[in-house]
């Protein structure tokens, strides 16, 4: 089935997700954070984009932007291609790291602006990893309250004056943009997800499970799950896919899907 044609927007902001392939975390620890940040600053610089908000969470990120110089496709190529070429080098991995094709929906209003804005710097709130949108490090909201120069914000603060902001995200609890589901929404903190894995696994990271026999990986997914972890939550952590994961808990054959991301991808 063809794919539907992306909406276009009149007034060239959009607001777009990009997520990791298999829902796997992409990022590991803080340096892999602050690198994606200084990729997408860096191709700002070269797509010529305004950059109004972003938020950076384990296994997807969130951008809202207004298209100048290139289009959208473009600037995500970019960025998409700069991030996993160092990810690969650090983690000694190789293949895709990010789903092939990344969300995106036109931003036409004022109001909406401000709906987006709020939405994506309360990501981590609606996860649990913070109690307020300011608590978490990985997000543009501190560009605004703090006028740091890593965002865009003269158009936002013209809309909503600095001494509102933050009076503003104390409200969103129910906002929902770009359609996403419950399920996309981690309910434990990474650091407790993390931290299961790490015990159960003895591995560091989603490249060093990647790294183990078949053999092993299925038995320890077998006990990430008896720890309480969530089918999707194994996928996110381990690079496996969710089919695969089913596969094994059903002590099934393992399916040609159940392997290593550089050995899926040709």
């Amino acid at each position: 089935m063809p794919r539907a044609a992306r909406k276009t927007a009149d007034s060239g902001i959009y607001h777009v997700m990009m997520r990791g392939i298999n829902r796997q975390v992409i990022f590991e620890e803080a340096e892999d954070y602050e690198k994606m940040k200084q990729v997408i600053l860096d191709c700002r610089e070269k797509s010529g984009f305004e950059l109004y908000a972003y938020c950076l969470m384990s296994n997807h990120i969130h951008l809202l932007l207004k298209e100048k110089k290139e289009p959208l496709g473009i600037i995500f190529r970019r960025i998409g291609s700069q991030y996993v070429y160092w990810y690969n080098t650090k983690y000694s991995r190789t293949g895709h790291l990010f789903q092939d094709r990344f969300r995106s929906e036109p931003v036409e209003t004022d109001d909406y602006l401000l709906t987006v804005l709020r939405y994506i710097h309360r990501n981590p709130v609606k996860a649990g990893l913070v109690e307020r949108p300011e608590e978490y490090a990985y997000s543009s909201f501190r560009g605004y309250t703090e006028g740091k120069n890593e965002v865009d914000t003269g158009y936002i603060l013209d809309l909503l004056p600095r001494e509102r902001f933050e009076e503003f995200h104390e409200a969103g609890w129910q906002d929902k943009c770009l359609d996403m589901s419950e399920d996309e929404v981690r309910r434990v903190t990474d650091e407790e997800a993390m931290r299961i894995m790490r015990k159960v696994t003895h591995c560091d990271s989603c490249p060093g499970f990647q790294a183990l026999d078949q053999s092993k990986r299925a038995a320890l997914i077998g006990k990430m799950k008896r720890e309480g972890l969530s089918l999707r939550q194994i996928s996110r952590l381990t690079g496996e896919t969710v089919y695969g994961v089913q596969k094994c808990l059903s002590n099934k054959e393992p399916s040609p899907l159940f392997q290593p991301l550089h050995e899926q991808e040709t």
